[in-house]
């Protein structure tokens, strides 16, 4: 198959322990097998500056942070991670794979957080201007047994990035159903994956509906 958009920019988002990590290493893989070259990439981090905000922002308690502070640290590194690996990436005619963009601005700090969706948006122009994902691909899961993988993963791994597992129920399914809704509201630009089941047949559908894309984008062009 032809891949009509070699230089593609691809975010994977979901709620935490959808299996978003996983599934951007294999998407690279499989874009690799089909002859593209390309990085996998994430948020926040990707950069040096970015991971070191990562490490601040992940960590600790809920309240370390207010949320504005949270959202233009969150921006900071997405200033770095676009000017100088997304930008210079694509510029070279290679796809990008993101663990993680502004659409999980929009679902954590907005329908989580309870900061208005257009100030988000208006903040991303400011600081990045129009760049957007060509594709989302939203691994929808429920938020219960998501939670419930993450937060074991955390403990088996003593990685300290679990401040937002630290939150009830209630906010994750507002993520959740803040992703669920950006993909209503950009069909074009989005696809929601299942992702429940064996890892296998997640995949299977993930590479099914990531292939349809390619296919509709070169009856486009």
């Amino acid at each position: 198959m032809t891949i009509a958009l070699p230089a593609a920019f691809y975010a994977v988002e979901g709620v935490d322990g959808c299996g978003k990590s996983g599934m951007v290493r294999y998407l690279t893989d499989h874009l690799h097998a089909l002859g593209c070259e390309g990085i996998a990439t994430r948020e926040p981090g990707g950069t040096p500056q970015g991971e070191r905000i990562r490490a601040l922002i992940l960590s600790g308690t809920d309240d370390a942070w207010d949320p504005y502070a949270e959202l233009l640290l969150m921006t900071a590194a997405r200033v770095e991670h676009v000017r100088r690996v997304i930008l210079p990436t694509r510029a070279l005619g290679r796809f990008v794979i993101s663990d993680r963009y502004v659409g999980s601005t929009i679902a954590y700090q907005g329908a989580g957080r309870g900061m208005a969706e257009r100030f988000i948006r208006d903040l991303h122009a400011t600081a990045v201007g129009a760049v957007w994902p060509d594709l989302t691909i939203v691994l929808d899961l429920d938020p219960a047994i998501a939670l419930g993988r993450s937060r074991k993963r955390l403990t088996d791994t003593a990685v300290d990035e679990g401040r937002f597992e630290t939150l009830d129920l209630d906010f994750h399914r507002r993520i959740r159903a803040s992703f669920l809704d950006q993909a209503r509201r950009d069909p074009d630009r989005h696809v929601v994956v299942d992702a429940t089941g064996t890892p296998d047949e997640v995949r299977a559908r993930t590479v099914a509906a990531l292939d349809e894309w390619h296919r509709g984008r070169a009856a486009i062009a």
